[in-house]
């Protein structure tokens, strides 16, 4: 299943084919068997309060979001081999292509939508 996911703020469009991620398998994986991650694509990650890019081939943008969905903090970008923080508060991560949260305008605390 995938989702389309929209800044409310701005109505800028983060993701049209964002991929869910709700099972312990697919959490854990990831993006780890990705070569690339294409403009447009994306990962959300239920539940999820912190995140790492080990053994990852590209770096992505991260946001760490509220059960509101609020962007609660942000690694733009999340190099290979390093790790965030456990992000308090956090319920969801939203993965991206690296360059979209600039690109986006999207900020801490602006609120997303996610729609099929």
């Amino acid at each position: 299943m995938t989702v389309e996911v929209v800044n409310t703020r701005s109505a800028a469009m983060l993701s049209d084919r964002c991929k869910l991620a709700t099972s312990i398998p697919a959490r854990s994986v990831g993006l780890l068997n990705r070569s690339s991650l294409e403009e447009g694509e994306g990962l959300l990650i239920r539940p999820c309060s912190s995140v790492h890019s080990f053994f990852m081939r590209f770096p992505i943008d991260v946001l760490f979001l509220d059960k509101e969905s609020r962007v609660l903090k942000m690694y733009t970008p999340l190099k290979q081999w390093r790790a965030s923080s456990i992000v308090r508060g956090a319920k969801q991560t939203l993965e991206l292509p690296a360059g979209t949260v600039a690109r986006t305008g999207t900020q801490v605390g602006d609120v997303l939508h996610f729609h099929s």
